[in-house]
């Protein structure tokens, strides 16, 4: 009996032992966090944690600093350990595409805040859909690019659309959009204060949803946005201001690139710098280990639309601070623990993906700001599926192996008779595709994407262009093996590209004055731009010799009145 009693006391003792150090655990979690909010309201700063001493950027993680009472509680060595010791994480350099919430550690690595906000930092330079600024013309005073958009190639009218041409209905699709996607509302972009919330199922206009969302409903069968969409300009404007709330690893892909969440629900995808203007791609190097560069993304923007194919999603350039706007704000531990600080005091990350994932390609900030580019989002899948098609002039991928395309020259007679390039308008899309993914040097289209409610005729999205302008010194005429195979075109890009080889325009100059108006000019050094230029010329011969062989008439395709290329079968000669 004696011993049931003192059993059931030291059963007793062990759960009240328990208790007490759950509760000392949980207090001490919340400690700092009281001490902050109580430190902020004695200062009447509201807590902010974003103002630094000038010069205290680069050392916020690798040195200690001086303390205020509030802080002096917080183990801050053991954080700094935490952020470092990143060689001992057993999975810390194996592929995953899972997203995990961030436990409550990274609470404590809130108070390490920069100085200062980038955006604010360069409102100096001028936005992208800007047209002022002394730079952004030519020599006569007289902008090239506003020539270019005032000539009659540039003003051609779209066939009147239905509800059957465009991508989405507004009095019925979109009134839902945002519940749809998960979001219960969006914020008001006009800067107030007060952060107005519009309601989904409240009677709005087109003009006052976000912009991420104007630009969705703009998309239509013939075109992702319109030559001179308002919301184009405001979305490129979004992308380089709008605050980041959330960041993950997009799954799926070889090389990192995060998913960024801003404050009005929008997203887009981001890829960090990863080598400089100057770099070119090692000569050694196979076109699928090639580096992805942020600087061909929104290179490759601003030439599909110079080109008025208008078929790449709009990308800006975006100086992120990785400390505030990547690490603070990620959800995903697998990119959370791969931070680091380098010997030289600059804040890392390398993230998990299939290739340049270490720590010996490490992306690092100077201190912590880092260079990208930032791809607006396609429509969910949910609202607006699209189909994925196998490029028929997709290389082998191999170190050895050659594709069929590259030892049979008749290989495009082939492809005439295959659906859906034995009609309509698809043959032609890919021909603007190659003569698109030659001028900026890009080997890696092994794919593209449709919107399925289009079905076959529409346009070809020109998506992940990454891996372009690698190269100004070489130019690589195997991807023109399509243009050369089958020897036809468009009209309206036959005579854009002649256009565009004229002194008075000439596409390097319309280029460099595009990139102008981006946040990360200059985008492009100028044997890229013109590299371009010679580009062209090739492209103009390869051409000129389909002319001469087939006939202007069995080359080059009528879509500019009359006769469309629709009704027309792409193996008639």
């Amino acid at each position: 009996m004696i011993k049931m009693i003192l059993f059931r006391k030291f059963r007793v003792l062990i759960l009240m032992v328990f208790l007490v150090a759950c509760t000392m655990h949980i207090m001490i979690d919340l400690l700092p966090k009281l001490e902050k909010r109580a430190a902020g309201a004695g200062s009447g700063d509201g807590g902010c944690q974003c103002a630094h001493h000038p010069g205290g950027e680069a050392q916020g993680w690798g040195k200690q600093r001086a303390r205020t009472a509030a802080e002096a509680s917080w183990p801050n060595k053991h954080t700094l350990r935490i952020l470092q010791d990143f060689s001992n994480e057993p999975s810390s350099n194996l592929t995953s595409h899972s997203l995990e919430k961030i436990t409550d550690r990274a609470d404590p690595l809130r108070r390490m805040r920069p100085k200062k906000d980038p955006v604010k930092a360069e409102e100096h330079k001028p936005l992208i859909g800007d047209s002022s600024g002394s730079r952004t013309v030519s020599a006569r005073g007289v902008s090239r690019l506003s020539a270019l958009f005032e000539h009659p190639l540039y003003k051609l009218d779209l066939p009147p659309l239905t509800d059957d041409d465009t991508l989405f209905n507004v009095n019925t699709d979109i009134r839902f959009y945002p519940k749809a996607t998960g979001n219960q509302g969006w914020h008001n972009e006009q800067g107030n204060e007060e952060e107005e919330e519009f309601s989904p199922t409240g009677e709005v206009t087109a003009e006052s949803y976000p912009n991420w969302l104007r630009f969705h409903i703009g998309i239509n069968r013939y075109e992702l946005y319109a030559r001179h969409s308002p919301a184009l300009d405001a979305l490129l404007k979004d992308l380089v201001t709008q605050r980041i709330t959330s960041v993950a690893m997009k799954s799926g892909g070889t090389q990192l690139k995060l998913i960024m969440t801003f404050q009005n629900y929008g997203q887009a995808l981001f890829k960090p710098m990863k080598q400089t203007r100057e770099q070119e791609t090692p000569p050694d190097f196979f076109y699928f280990s090639d580096f992805e560069r942020h600087n061909a993304e929104i290179a490759a923007f601003h030439l599909d639309r110079i080109l008025d194919f208008r078929r790449v999603p709009p990308v800006a350039g975006r100086l992120v601070n990785m400390t505030r706007e990547i690490r603070d704000v990620t959800r995903d531990k697998k990119l959370w623990r791969t931070f680091f600080i380098s010997p030289a005091n600059n804040v890392c990350f390398y993230g998990e993906c299939s290739y340049y994932c270490s720590t010996e390609h490490a992306l690092c900030g100077k201190p912590d700001q880092i260079e990208g580019s930032l791809a607006a989002f396609l429509p969910d899948l949910n609202l607006a599926k699209r189909k994925t098609w196998r490029n028929p002039w997709r290389r082998s991928y191999h170190k050895r192996k050659k594709a069929e395309w590259e030892v049979d020259p008749d290989y495009c007679d082939e492809v005439k008779q295959t659906p859906p390039y034995d009609h309509g308008t698809r043959l032609l899309d890919i021909m603007d595709m190659t003569i698109f993914d030659f001028l900026m040097g890009n080997m890696d289209r092994h794919h593209y994407e449709t919107f399925e409610k289009f079905g076959n005729e529409t346009f070809i999205i020109h998506l992940d262009n990454g891996r372009g302008f690698g190269k100004h010194s070489h130019d690589e005429l195997s991807i023109l093996v399509p243009l050369s195979q089958c020897c036809r075109v468009r009209k309206s890009t036959y005579l854009r590209l002649q256009l565009l080889a004229k002194e008075e325009y000439q596409l390097s100059s319309l280029m460099e004055e595009s990139l102008l108006r981006d946040r990360l000019s200059p985008v492009l050094i100028q044997p890229h731009l013109q590299a371009m230029d010679r580009r062209l010329r090739l492209v103009l011969q390869v051409l000129a010799g389909c002319v001469e062989k087939e006939g202007y008439v069995n080359v080059v395709e009528e879509d500019l009145g009359g006769e469309t290329a629709t009704h027309r079968s792409p193996g008639h000669r």
